[in-house]
């Protein structure tokens, strides 16, 4: 089975994710990146995948040089090939991102892939877009929400693809080739190996550069989500603080 696996650079989880002045793009001059939690997932099952049923894991990642940090990690993982598309610096909205994809897939067509596997959102934008936009363009079926993949039939040429809704679990059977966007809690991602780290640094990433077009979503501006959580109080510095201490064990009926 050939796998494809689309992952995206983005903010490390749990970081506060400053903007520059003029609020147009994220200020990364301190922050840390990663492959997202849904992502990682879909690079988890894929190594599964293979290792059950032979074949070959490809991680593909578009945007900056940079995102070949990525690619590594997932070849750490376990994927045996990475290809970065290279799109320049600026940020690519959901359209151009998935042109780009298209784009690398149509450019390594000469090995067909049975799987695309995405994350059901980034991390950073959750547009919900690129899978949908990509499989689409390239007449695959898909299915978002993904919590659970087995392959199917005797000549295992389908997948069985589960997914959580209100009302239970959703099966849905499709044949190969196929797409589909996975979400976290689909497995437990493994941590790299330090042979697996080793043998990561020293992979040959494909590279295939890519224009994007003119035109597409305008950025208007970026905007912090509001935080809703209280401010700390201080009650006070040393023996000072506890007549204020003793008022609130009191409010909360603890005294």
């Amino acid at each position: 089975m050939e796998v494809l696996v689309c992952v995206k650079r983005v903010p490390a989880p749990g970081a506060k994710v400053p903007l520059t002045e003029d609020a147009q793009d994220i200020d990364t001059r301190h922050l840390g990146f990663t492959i997202g939690p849904h992502e990682e997932c879909a690079v988890e099952e894929a190594v599964r995948l293979v290792e059950a049923h032979g074949g070959h894991v490809t991680v593909l990642a578009a945007g900056p040089p940079e995102v070949a940090e990525q690619l590594r990690y997932a070849l750490a993982m376990g994927a045996d090939r990475g290809v970065l598309v290279d799109t320049g610096a600026a940020e690519l909205d959901p359209e151009a991102t998935a042109a780009a994809v298209v784009h690398a897939i149509r450019t390594l067509d000469a090995e067909p892939f049975d799987l695309v596997l995405f994350g059901n959102e980034s991390a950073d934008a959750g547009h919900y877009q690129v899978g949908i936009r990509v499989a689409c363009e390239l007449g695959l079926p898909i299915v978002g929400g993904i919590k659970g993949i087995d392959v199917d039939g005797a000549a295992g040429d389908r997948l069985r693809l589960r997914r959580d809704v209100a009302t239970g679990v959703e099966v849905y059977e499709v044949p190969l080739p196929t797409a589909a966007a996975v979400k976290e809690g689909l497995n437990l991602p493994r941590y790299p190996t330090m042979p697996g780290r080793l043998k990561a640094r020293k992979a040959q990433l494909l590279t295939i550069p890519f224009e994007p077009a003119a035109g597409g979503l305008r950025k208007v501006r970026l905007r912090q989500p509001h935080d809703d959580r209280e401010a700390a109080i201080v009650l006070g510095h040393g023996a000072a603080a506890a007549p204020a201490v003793v008022d609130v064990l009191e409010e909360l009926g603890a005294v």
